[in-house]
């Protein structure tokens, strides 16, 4: 199989909540002119996020380590101390994995956990 792309279905019973925070508060690129809830990463026109609404999801997610939304960024202290200030409760504090840097986990308000990852040689 050759993939040319790869994207992220994140279903919710309150959609507009969960886009509204990737938006507004972690500071995602909304990709408008493809879905209300689709976002960009990186520097092209690469989908990665698509939040939508689904009949059967309710409440928050009951297994939020199953899947991890990863965000690499430059500055994890910065960008931690950025969401915590707009109100983002972190799980799992700051700390360094050797061999690899960075990383704070963060819950969005459907109970997902998103970790800010700096990698460090």
């Amino acid at each position: 199989m050759q993939v040319n792309q790869f994207v992220v279905s994140l279903n919710s019973e309150d959609p507009e909540r969960l886009i509204a925070f990737y938006r507004d508060t972690i500071g995602l690129s909304a990709a408008d002119d493809v879905a209300p809830g689709a976002f960009r990463a990186g520097s092209g026109s690469f989908i990665a996020l698509i939040i939508e609404g689904h009949s059967e999801v309710v409440g928050a997610t009951k297994e939020p380590q199953r899947v991890l939304f990863n965000f690499l960024v430059e500055d994890v202290v910065s960008e931690q101390a950025r969401l915590e200030a707009a109100g983002v409760d972190f799980v799992v504090p700051l700390h360094e994995e050797p061999g690899f840097g960075l990383i704070s986990t963060f819950v969005d308000p459907d109970g997902n956990y998103g970790q800010l990852l700096e990698m460090r040689g």
